[in-house]
């Protein structure tokens, strides 16, 4: 089978949707599938490349930041990877489109298809819903909702990262949605021996924004300034000065680390380096770090935002705050840093855990899907 995929992310660009991107399309090549992938190009990176057999072509869409994506790039990946998708498409004739974020991707998927009878298949990661990142796409939804229902509509089938995404979807586009978690490969991803560290070493990674709450990070940590720990929060954005500030105004900077924005697989090697994944997000789909995070055994501190209830199991392998109870997130730090056979025994629960996101059945229930799309195309 052919498959061509639309993702306006790929590693090092974006964030865990790029990287979802990634380990689908791999997997469906490990499988004896063909694929091409069409995503943005950023400065110094090759206009296609071979990714582990899939075949990568970067587009120029005015995208002007790793790690984010404004609605100037957005647009320009519709108009770009529509024009190059059609090319690609009539030249090498893919039996479906695999589309990553129902915008921008969607928009440029839906036109391929409709001009020229390609099948696709839609993944919504929770970004690309209305309502889902408000503080983001909030402004954005408000003038191009409009024009966006058709494209889950004409969707051979719809995909949702997880129940809570899917069940925010319904609420603007009552079409069959079907939910397949984010996965993890579970053999790449070998934590090794597992053994608390001394101190233990808290990490987040991801955008630092307002949707992932970063100032509670340090706030939180601050509460428990009493105990051994260290801190490393991986990632960038607008609001790294304020994070900096903060971090100042605890008198907290010799404990924090801030490496920047880094490759997936650096973000990996702090993860080997880390106990507890600490995320006190304000929305999110089904986190990719988060996956990542069980399949390197940390324990979870997590809001219950979205997916994340998906990765913690309350007591055993981490703890789950309910969104406005700042609070006690300082309460679950203090007990897995205060205890380190309980740190121990969390982080092993977690790798255990990781085997329900295996990344062998995600590649294989999406290929269930994609095929079964292929095979009502016309010839």
């Amino acid at each position: 089978m052919r498959i061509l995929v639309l993702c306006h992310e790929y590693p090092p660009l974006g964030g865990g949707g790029g990287r979802v991107a990634q380990d689908l399309s791999r997997g469906f090549v490990q499988q004896g599938h063909q694929v091409k992938l069409i995503t943005p190009w950023f400065k110094d990176l090759p206009g296609t490349e071979n990714d582990q057999g899939v075949e990568i072509i970067r587009i120029k869409s005015s995208r002007s930041q790793l790690f984010r994506a404004d609605l100037k790039a957005m647009l320009g990946f519709v108009w770009a990877s529509f024009w190059k998708g059609m090319q690609t498409a009539r030249q090498w004739k893919p039996d479906v489109i695999h589309i990553h974020f129902a915008v921008p991707g969607g928009a440029a998927g839906y036109a391929i298809s409709l001009l020229i009878g390609i099948p696709y298949v839609l993944t919504a990661h929770l970004g690309d819903v209305p309502g889902g990142v408000p503080e983001k796409t909030g402004k954005w939804f408000r003038w191009i909702f409009p024009f966006t229902p058709v494209i889950w509509k004409k969707a051979h089938q719809v995909v949702a990262v997880s129940e809570f995404t899917r069940s925010l979807a319904l609420k603007k586009y009552p079409v069959p949605i079907r939910v397949i978690p984010n996965g993890v490969d579970l053999d790449a991803l070998d934590p090794g021996i597992i053994k608390a560290n001394t101190p233990p070493v808290v990490v987040f990674a991801g955008r630092f924004v307002p949707q992932k709450n970063p100032l509670q990070i340090i706030r939180s940590l601050a509460e428990v300034n009493d105990l051994r720990w260290k801190a490393v929060l991986i990632g960038d954005g607008a609001m790294r000065p304020e994070i900096e500030s903060e971090i100042d105004a605890h008198g907290l900077a010799s404990r924090f680390t801030l490496p920047g924005w880094l490759k997936p697989e650096e973000v990996i090697e702090w993860f080997r380096k880390s106990d507890i994944l600490f995320m006190p997000s304000l929305s999110e789909g089904l986190p990719v770090v988060g996956v990542q995070g069980l399949a390197m055994g940390l324990a979870m501190v997590l809001s219950d935002a979205g997916g994340n209830p998906e990765l913690v199991v309350p007591g055993r392998n981490g703890y789950l705050i309910p969104q406005g109870k700042n609070t006690d997130y300082a309460g679950g730090l203090r007990s897995l840093l205060s205890n380190l056979q309980a740190l121990q025994d969390a982080r092993l629960f977690s790798r255990q855990h990781a085997k329900n996101f295996d990344l062998n059945a995600v590649v294989k229930s999406y290929l269930d899907v994609l095929q079964q799309a292929g095979a009502g195309r016309e010839k």
